[in-house]
């Protein structure tokens, strides 16, 4: 198991500054935010892109995936989704994410990760998200498998997939070498499930975690680990058991005015909670 960082955090600080700041602290991996003001595709030309991967060699610093999630280069956290009932909307996030892909591929990521379809908005039912769901993946699926990058759907509270039930539901009919899950083990605690046990019964379709503390409430709001009511050490030892050798990722957008304090806050408390420590 590795640990990986977000830029997301970063939101005051660019790539590069970001690349440097993390390595510095002793990560071994960086988490790219696909968006602005980090690595929005559409905006990069090949140098820029051929510039931040020197970068990376150079402070030794693996990026652990593409964060594939929001779009406020051209709308919000959510929107444009793979559900609009705007045909031309749609549009958009598949090509969003067909360049997201590209970009992965060029730097050798191996996953992205993406929204669970959307949220359900203007009296959509589930079964028409679910359905125009299938449809944006299945515009990405080609160039996924020609790249070899796995698009990795994210479940959260709120949107049209929330719970492992309903992602094992909405998977059946997916190729599992080209999709899976990011399992985010704050997400799953949002929802009432128990993460560690979570980890055995995904493991099969899980190839990246995001990690972070929620408070006892089950409010969907990130918390530095340590300060919220996760057995984040139990969750870890269940990962480590399972023998998954990939990033766990801290995703911490909510300390972004001290982004490089929580990011050594996060690091100290892994460092010292976990698999190694236990």
């Amino acid at each position: 198991m590795k640990f990986a960082f977000s830029s997301n955090a970063f939101l005051h600080h660019n790539l590069m500054e970001t690349i440097t700041i993390l390595a510095d602290l002793g990560y071994e991996g960086i988490e790219i935010m696909a968006d602005v003001p980090h690595a929005y595709p559409l905006h990069l030309d090949d140098e820029v892109t051929d510039r931040i991967a020197r970068h990376l060699s150079s402070k030794n610093l693996q990026v652990s995936n593409i964060n594939a999630f929001m779009h406020h280069a051209d709308g919000d956290t959510y929107h444009p989704s793979w559900i609009e009932r705007d045909e031309n909307l749609r549009r958009k996030r598949i090509l969003y994410t067909l360049s997201c892909i590209d970009l992965a591929a060029r730097w050798g990521v191996k996953t992205i990760s993406t929204e669970p379809g959307g949220p359900l908005e203007n009296g959509m039912s589930l079964e028409e998200g679910i359905r125009l769901f299938r449809e944006g993946l299945a515009a990405v699926e080609g160039k996924a498998r020609s790249r070899g990058v796995r698009v990795l759907i994210e479940p959260e509270p709120g949107l049209l997939i929330e719970n492992s039930r309903q992602f094992r539901n909405f998977f059946q009919d997916l190729d599992p070498e080209v999709f899976g899950i990011n399992f985010d083990i704050g997400h799953f605690f949002c929802v009432g499930e128990d993460p560690a046990a979570l980890v055995k019964t995904l493991r099969d379709v899980t190839h990246h975690y995001h990690l972070e503390d929620i408070a006892p409430s089950r409010e969907h709001h990130h918390l530095m680990l340590g300060r919220g009511a996760i057995d984040i050490p139990g969750v870890l030892k269940a990962i480590h058991e399972e023998g998954y050798d990939g990033f766990v990722t801290v995703e911490l957008y909510t300390y972004a005015e001290d982004p490089a304090g929580a990011a050594r806050e996060a690091l100290q408390f892994l460092r010292k909670n976990g698999p190694e420590a236990l």
